[in-house]
């Protein structure tokens, strides 16, 4: 049976979302095509909705502050969201209110890890927020979406160093110009990448947003194929 494996889309205005020139119409499990949907810069006409197989794995990935946590928890409703900054409050409000961050940091990543351990192996559909800097967690998730005879697809978040900083700011909590300087060159080389076609290994579609498109996304949904 040929399943569709990429990301359909629903809720746009004028008739269903094009395929992008030279990707193929569907998205078998086991071939190697990828597909990309570039949903920018599509002057108000962008998809409200996302979907998915059931099972399937969703990375959504971007610079800190482009808007990953507040997609995800408006979006994701029919699945498990694992976002780290949610592990990360969880225990804050744990700790004393005077005790920095970085001196329980490793306890947050551990906790955070096994947490999107647990989700993967229920067997559920899972949303993963995404740094964009450690393509080794990347790896695993096509590993393990593999393993259960699942794909894994990205939705990869384009906005400019200048957005996301305003958005690190309207959420309270930045990241120093080092670490920025690093999500910049780890999110920049994988949307690159993604618009060449060259998805991270195991990655069998992608879908590109701005902020405009990103805003008009209100479901990532997840059903039998």
């Amino acid at each position: 049976m040929t399943l569709q494996r990429y990301a359909t889309t629903a809720g746009v205005a004028h008739g269903a979302m094009p395929a992008q020139p030279g990707a193929p119409a569907t998205e078998a499990l086991g071939t190697h095509a990828p597909v990309v949907r570039d949903l920018r810069e599509r002057a108000g006409r962008s998809p409200h909705s996302l979907h998915f197989a059931a099972g399937d794995v969703v990375v959504v990935s971007g610079l800190p502050g482009s808007g990953k946590s507040t997609l995800i928890r408006r979006a994701v409703t029919t699945a498990r969201a694992i976002d780290s900054q949610d592990t990360r409050d969880r225990w804050a409000g744990l700790m004393p209110r005077l005790l920095p961050y970085a001196l329980y940091r490793p306890l947050v990543r551990v906790a955070h890890y096994w947490g999107l351990w647990r989700a993967l192996r229920s067997g559920e559909s899972v949303v993963v927020h995404d740094c964009g800097t450690q393509a080794w967690v990347r790896g695993w998730l096509a590993r393990d979406a593999r393993r259960r005879g699942r794909v894994l697809h990205l939705v990869l978040l384009d906005v400019t160093p200048q957005t996301a900083r305003e958005g690190q700011r309207e959420r309270g909590r930045g990241v120093s110009g080092y670490a920025f300087a690093r999500h910049r060159r780890a999110v920049g080389r994988l949307l690159r990448n993604t618009e060449t076609g060259l998805l991270p290994p195991g990655c069998v579609s992608a879908v590109l947003l701005d902020r405009e498109a990103a805003g008009k996304l209100g479901r990532i949904l997840f059903a039998d194929a």
